[in-house]
């Protein structure tokens, strides 16, 4: 199958605006500046943003870290809603499936608020309605009373199978950790599955699909060794990238650090990450500065992938992360703010 209907000129048009709007996100120089801000002042800062409607919308209900978090919710979710409505033809369709994984994370959101007893309007601070959920939907499930009339609700939706069948397990544990992984392992194989299904640009789709698994599979590595899990060790791996199931909990058994590095190595062919191992063998860093590197390097091979294929999925799902990331360091820095963290502590939680 193809997508010859859409021309090449939608294609050109949606990369270009991209790029134009990925050149407009927020520089490191204003996250150091950030830093030494307090809540008020970042308010004002990012108000004189891209995230001005938000704020201005919301600043008479709303004030402090309660105001900074929803606008920064709202404004990714309008911007994802917005990029799917100008991609043209089955670059939608690959945005949209990516663009899932946020019912992932909205709905364990809402499970975990209804178990730590959290309010309502704390919960939908964090909601970003930008998959197949939308924001009246994940409002009804909010206003349930319990994690039972959750899942009730849930009934219908592409998520309910894989929480139906781990739900009461998660209630007993007090933890959806297991369920989170199900959920993320079904979601990587319906991308395979989309990438594989013939469509023009699919081959592009599928080199961000491995990259995207081989990076969450090695941030597994590292935290699994970090917190000497042994069990379920395969129930966190994803299937579909450069690694077996064997080589995975090979990895994962290695006891010296140095010889885990070496192997991992041995296993890889991504320069930058390679590079980065080499860095990591003096075993120096924390776990966290780990993650964040790994990310730093999916962010940076997403960026070689676009100038590659300059009119393809690539430069828009490169802009989706580095937007997501934008969100993410600002909320980092807000809240951080809002506990009285030491800047150099909250430093080391932003991508940049």
């Amino acid at each position: 199958m193809s997508d010859f209907a859409s021309g090449p000129k939608p294609y050109v048009y949606v990369c270009t605006r991209l790029r134009v709007r990925k050149s407009k996100l927020i520089p490191r120089e204003d996250y150091l500046r950030l830093l030494n801000m307090g809540i008020p002042e970042i308010t004002r800062f990012i108000e004189e943003t891209q995230y001005k409607k938000e704020i201005d919308e919301l600043a008479t209900s709303f004030s402090g870290i309660d105001l900074i978090e929803l606008a920064l919710s709202w404004n990714l979710a309008k911007e994802y809603q917005n990029i799917q409505r100008i991609t043209p033809g089955v670059l939608k369709r690959f945005t949209q499936s990516y663009l899932r994984k946020w019912d992932i994370q909205n709905v364990l959101s809402i499970f975990r608020g209804k178990m730590q007893g959290m309010k309502p309007g704390k919960v939908r601070e964090i909601m970003v309605p930008a998959g197949e959920l939308d924001k009246v939907f994940l409002d009804r499930l909010i206003k349930e009373e319990t994690p039972e009339r959750v899942l009730e609700a849930l009934k219908g939706q592409s998520v309910y199978p894989v929480i139906a069948a781990g739900f009461t397990a998660a209630l007993e544990e007090g933890s959806f950790a297991r369920v989170e992984n199900e959920l993320y392992r079904q979601f990587y194989a319906n991308l395979l599955t989309e990438a594989r299904s013939g469509f023009k640009g699919g081959r592009q789709f599928l080199q961000y699909i491995m990259l995207d698994i081989d990076i969450t599979n090695i941030r597994s590595m590292f935290r699994l060794r970090a917190d000497r899990m042994q069990e379920d060790a395969r129930a966190m791996m994803i299937d579909g990238g450069t690694f077996s199931i064997e080589e995975f909990q090979q990895l994962i058994s290695i006891e010296e650090d140095r010889e885990f590095i070496d192997t991992l190595k041995s296993k890889v062919r991504l320069k930058p990450l390679l590079l980065l191992l080499d860095e990591l063998a003096g075993g120096r860093k924390t776990l966290r500065e780990i993650e964040i590197d790994l990310i730093k390097v999916q962010l940076a091979q997403m960026e070689s992938f676009t100038k590659q294929n300059p009119f393809s999925i690539h430069p828009i799902l490169t802009y989706l992360e580095k937007k997501k990331y934008e969100i993410f360091n600002l909320r980092a820095i807000a809240r951080g703010k809002e506990v009285n963290l030491p800047t150099d502590r909250i430093r080391g939680y932003l991508v940049m």
